[in-house]
């Protein structure tokens, strides 16, 4: 297997893939298409579809309607780097050795950490073999749009396979906020105070309607939004603070997490306006698809990183809140892993259908080459296996155990530990606190009545279990201070 790199930047809406007239009025063979949103951030209740009542997502909800829901979609990390890492290789993100946010956060030495840094990756190596690259070399126009956050120079999306790059660098929020400027040297400034969401989404459909229209195309449009910094989207915010005037008279108290505290309610208007903002893009991007004649023989992914920012150190809050799930980002509660996931598959999914089983963000890799009627690389994608048969509606197991190693300190206050989901029950160890948390998901999803206690061999169960995959994955292990 080899990598093709070609490098192309885009400094305006003309993009490089457009042809002539006539070319452009020839009719489009068959094949498939996909357009993956990747949201940052964004909890897997803040969706309309997924329960949110604060949240509006009209767009994203009819996304839902017409193709399958996941209701037990997770990432393979609490935080983003890594499951972005897992989603474009189909491989764990300590497979990658991408087990932190790049470049990651180390506690200062007053805060007296028991465990020293883990060292890993600051960039996704070149020798991975990406699903643009796969794609790539089976004909397919790659363009990728919006948040990059795998490495710098050398380790961008097109040396990664994709043929374009607008807006992907190595940082993890909008190094000039969601208004231009955009002090993004991949993102060349066109109109003054333009928001950075409709910037990518109009370069997004100009792709589309420019792309050469004989291949099939690969459209990756990775928002920044909803991460931090929390700017408001203007166009909407006032109609959510007036909403929050009327619907909220007390305000919800924070509830405790160890050392953090998360946010107890949807009710953070600036950040809703945010949600709001991804909505009306996937809205634009989903009516082009109808307008081009594309909808039919276009797959659409949807996706998050991780959980929700629900909790966070020194007195404050994330704002936004993941209940009926605990806790949020960085954590290996179910707020932080668990994301909102839908897949609508011409002439495979069902409208309006809902998937419940447990499936993983290195699946998308084998599922796309699937759909795309391309061979299964299970060389590539080790930890990713295809979801067809649970798009087609048939009962399947894709996974009968999943596993996270987040060996790092985080700002949500999150200490270096461990989880496994076996079947309906998930096991979470903390290292810093030498403790474990058992709990039965099918009964008790909000993860509050811990029975580490009453099942002392399913504990010893699950922590070998998690301990010789570990093990077996070479897992850097945290290692105290001397």
């Amino acid at each position: 297997m080899y990598k093709t790199l070609i490098t192309l930047t885009l400094v305006s809406l003309s993009h490089p893939f457009a042809h002539s007239a006539a070319i452009a009025e020839q009719p489009e063979p068959e094949h498939t298409n996909f357009v993956f949103f990747l949201v940052d951030d964004l909890g897997w209740a803040d969706l309309g579809c997924f329960g949110s009542e604060f949240h509006e997502t009209p767009n994203i909800d009819r996304l839902a309607s017409t193709g399958m829901k996941f209701t037990n979609a997770y990432a393979a990390s609490p935080v983003c780097s890594p499951t972005r890492a897992s989603i474009m290789t189909g491989r764990h993100p300590v497979r990658v050795d991408i087990t932190d946010w790049i470049p990651g956060s180390r506690r200062l030495p007053e805060s007296h950490p028991r465990f020293a840094h883990v060292d890993d990756r600051d960039n996704l190596a070149v020798s991975e073999v990406t699903i643009a690259d796969e794609l790539g070399s089976n004909g397919y126009q790659t363009f990728f749009a919006g948040k990059w956050h795998l490495g710098d120079e050398g380790h961008l999306p097109t040396d990664q396979g994709f043929d374009i790059n607008l807006g992907g660098i190595d940082k993890g929020s909008p190094p000039g906020g969601y208004y231009a400027p955009f002090k993004n040297r991949m993102l060349p400034d066109r109109e003054t105070d333009e928001y950075l969401t409709e910037r990518l989404t109009d370069e997004s459909i100009e792709f589309m309607k420019s792309r050469r229209k004989d291949q099939p195309f690969l459209l990756y449009l990775s928002y920044y939004n909803v991460h931090t910094p929390i700017q408001p989207y203007r166009k909407r915010v006032d109609h959510f603070r007036e909403k929050a005037t009327s619907s909220f008279t007390e305000k919800s108290p924070p509830i405790a997490e160890r050392d953090g505290r998360s946010r107890s309610r949807q009710d953070n208007p600036e950040y809703a306006s945010m949600v709001a903002a991804v909505d009306v893009s996937v809205g634009q991007i989903l009516d082009s698809l109808d307008d081009l004649g594309l909808a039919e023989n276009t797959v659409v992914c949807f996706f998050s990183d991780n959980g929700g920012l629900c909790t966070l150190r020194n007195k404050r809050v994330g704002p936004t809140c993941n209940a009926p799930l605990r806790s949020g980002k960085g954590w290996l509660y179910e707020g932080g892993i668990r994301c909102p996931m839908i897949v609508r598959a011409p002439g495979v999914t069902a409208a309006d259908s809902v998937c419940d089983t447990p499936v993983s963000s290195c699946d998308f890799f084998p599922t796309m080459l699937d759909l795309a009627k391309l061979p299964a690389k299970p060389e590539l994608h080790r930890d990713g296996v295809s979801l067809i048969d649970s798009l087609n509606g048939k009962s399947a197991e894709p996974h009968s155990t999943l596993y996270w190693h987040y060996p790092h300190y985080h700002g949500s206050a999150w200490t270096p530990g461990a989880a496994v989901r076996d079947g309906d029950w998930k096991l979470i160890e903390f290292y810093e606190y030498d403790e474990v948390e058992l709990y039965d998901l099918r009964n008790d999803i909000g993860e509050e009545n811990n029975l580490a206690a009453k099942n002392p061999d399913r504990v010893n169960a699950l922590r070998t279990k998690l301990q010789q995959w570990q093990k077996s994955m070479g897992a850097r292990m945290p290692v105290e201070q001397k």
